[in-house]
């Protein structure tokens, strides 16, 4: 009977400790600069520097410069705003928030980037918590942001931006990359009702109000395409005769013209040439 009793016991002591939260580990940011956040064990990932420069993206230079001069007003302590990098897709906007802040992070050892999958935006309140505690300063960014899942998700980003009566966290800006404007899903479950969906669409569309910056990204003109082709070719020597004709042939074939669609054309052309390149 005693025996019976203690396996019983084990095996509800087993359930409950599977049961039981993970243990909160406490972050590690030496050693690296840029870290991936899982909510689900609270442990933050490092990630290898971002190695693409700042100068090597062609035909974003206003962008460049708007970004940056806000990345280092936050990096130097003053107001900086959360920043949010809309446009057409393969514009170049998750790799001008990574370039410009390896750029920053040179000059400054403790400004860390966090970046955080779109699909767990409900856990940045707790993340922000997590950051407010520490001394460096931390750029989180979600690359591709929208709200597929409803408004519950744009509810906790507005309140992990706006920081409930504690505010904000000052050592924390928020970047965020999508290719839509006001962040809004693809579809609205119609099921809901007409009212419940108005309701959903004004609390997703009300949370790019609190990205006092704005960066738009449109499409990329012909010029500006066969400039940043030329760039690239010319800075890992690939040369061709006819490099300009091949590279717009790339783009009809791809449908469109982009800066990831450049880097794509030269992926490729350095294959065909036997030449190595940085991933």
């Amino acid at each position: 009977m005693e025996s019976e009793l203690k396996f019983v016991l084990e095996r509800i002591a087993a359930a409950l400790e599977r049961l039981a939260p993970p243990a909160r580990v406490t972050p590690d940011f030496e050693g690296a600069r840029l870290f991936r956040h899982d909510p689900a064990t609270h442990a933050f990932h490092p990630a290898p520097d971002y190695a693409l420069p700042l100068a090597a993206l062609i035909g974003v230079d206003a962008q460049k410069a708007r970004f940056l001069e806000n990345l280092q007003r936050f990096t130097a302590g003053l107001p900086a705003n959360h920043a949010l990098l809309w446009g057409v897709r393969g514009t170049g906007k998750s790799s001008l928030a990574k370039a410009a802040f390896m750029a920053v992070a040179d000059g400054s050892p403790d400004l860390k980037l966090v970046e955080v999958d779109r699909d767990q935006v409900t856990a940045l309140p707790a993340l922000f918590d997590i950051l407010r505690a520490r001394p460096e300063r931390f750029v989180v960014l979600c690359d591709d942001l929208s709200f597929e899942e409803g408004a519950a998700a744009a509810k906790a980003l507005k309140s992990a931006l706006e920081g409930g009566v504690s505010g904000p966290p000052a050592n924390v800006l928020f970047v965020a990359t999508s290719n839509r404007r006001h962040l809004m899903p693809r579809a609205h479950g119609e099921d809901r009702g007409l009212i419940a969906t108005a309701e959903d669409a004004e609390e997703e569309v009300s949370v790019s109000d609190r990205f006092g910056l704005w960066v738009g990204f449109p499409p990329m003109d012909q010029a500006t395409y066969l400039e940043a082709v030329t760039a690239y070719a010319r800075a890992h020597g690939l040369i061709v005769a006819d490099l300009e004709r091949r590279a717009l042939q790339w783009a009809q074939l791809r449908g469109g013209r982009s800066g990831r669609v450049a880097w794509q054309f030269i992926r490729d052309l350095a294959g065909e040439l036997g030449k190595a390149l940085p991933m």
